[in-house]
């Protein structure tokens, strides 16, 4: 009787297989560092000469050499497998100026040791470590990173390696997290001089008297019906067992009106945001309130921090048309 066929295994079959080691998003990845370049040329000198002289004491050297690489290798793979990794991202990334970026690490059980992340993405470098990681509680790892450009940057993955134990080798782990990370234009001096400022009354009035205006005191009264309850005099209005409204003078003001254009090409634009920036940093520092026109955005003219953040926000946008399909972290 014959024996039943076996069919050989297909051509494509080690192609697929050398794919599979070969691509990119491979969950593990090893480098190996000066040490363990050095490391490894001993450990082949010693098996070269192992083999040519028949020296038992080589061949225990040998062995030992080739433990150690085997223990390398299972104890950063402790060290790696377990972890969980978020990103934090940063309050303030401005182009070509080192900012800092937070990632939390964490792992329920276990230590890990001599720990680097990193962002994967091509114009966003820079890094953060930790000497250990205890179980049972978030770490917080800061890091400085550069950006080369403003504008919105899609992050897809964070790339999480360790050199522990014996620094032969850098074992990586690469965990996918996508995000965008939105960098502000660069911090510059003012080139020449600011706009002038356009000064006049706050309100939509020429009154001497806004009720709802910030100014000095004018007066009290009693709180009519369907009155704002924020102008309450709660002080006054707590000794004469009434509610009380104060009324208050108007002030003064003086605005900016500044205008971004987004025709020109990407290298001018960025020149310009970069300018406007810097002379809503320099008007605002001025008591001046500032308003943005970005094509069909217009920001209405405001002063304070969060108006700065908007400001810049608007800046570091223009020009990208595509909107953010992804969590912003900064």
């Amino acid at each position: 009787m014959s024996s039943p066929a076996v069919s050989a295994p297909s051509p494509a079959f080690g192609q697929r297989l050398w794919a599979r080691l070969r691509r990119p998003d491979w969950p593990r990845r090893l480098k190996v560092t000066g040490t363990g370049r050095t490391y490894l040329m001993v450990t082949l000198g010693v098996g070269i000469g192992a083999l040519n002289t028949g020296n038992n004491l080589l061949y225990l050297l040998l062995g030992l050499l080739l433990g150690v690489i085997v223990l390398s290798g299972l104890l950063s793979e402790r060290v790696l497998r377990g972890l969980h990794v978020e990103r934090v991202g940063a309050d303030a990334l401005h182009a070509r100026e080192p900012g800092t970026f937070r990632w939390r690490l964490s792992r329920e059980r276990g230590h890990a040791f001599a720990i680097e992340v990193r962002e994967v993405h091509a114009e966003l470098t820079g890094r953060a470590t930790a000497a250990i990681l205890g179980p049972g509680r978030s770490h917080v790892l800061r890091g400085q990173v550069t950006a080369p450009r403003r504008g919105p940057l899609v992050l897809e993955a964070v790339d999480v390696s360790t050199t522990w134990p014996f620094g032969l080798f850098a074992k990586s782990r690469r965990f996918p997290i996508p995000g965008e990370v939105l960098v502000l234009p660069a911090r510059i001096r003012v080139r020449g001089e600011v706009p002038r400022a356009h000064q006049g009354l706050a309100g939509e009035d020429g009154r001497a008297r806004f009720q709802d205006g910030e100014g000095d005191l004018a007066g009290l009264r009693e709180l009519a019906d369907g009155e704002d309850a924020r102008r309450i005099h709660w002080l006054k209005s707590a000794s004469s067992q009434k509610l009380v409204r104060a009324e208050r003078d108007r002030e003064e003001r003086q605005t900016v009106e500044l205008v971004l254009e987004t025709g020109p090409s990407r290298a001018a634009l960025d020149r310009r945001c970069e300018e406007l920036a810097a002379q809503a940093r320099t008007l605002m520092a001025r008591g001046i309130e500032v308003g943005l026109t970005v094509g069909p955005v217009r920001l209405r003219p405001s002063i304070g921090p969060a108006h700065l953040r908007r400001l810049l926000t608007a800046l570091a946008r223009a020009g990208f048309s595509t909107p953010p399909v992804t969590r912003e972290v900064a």
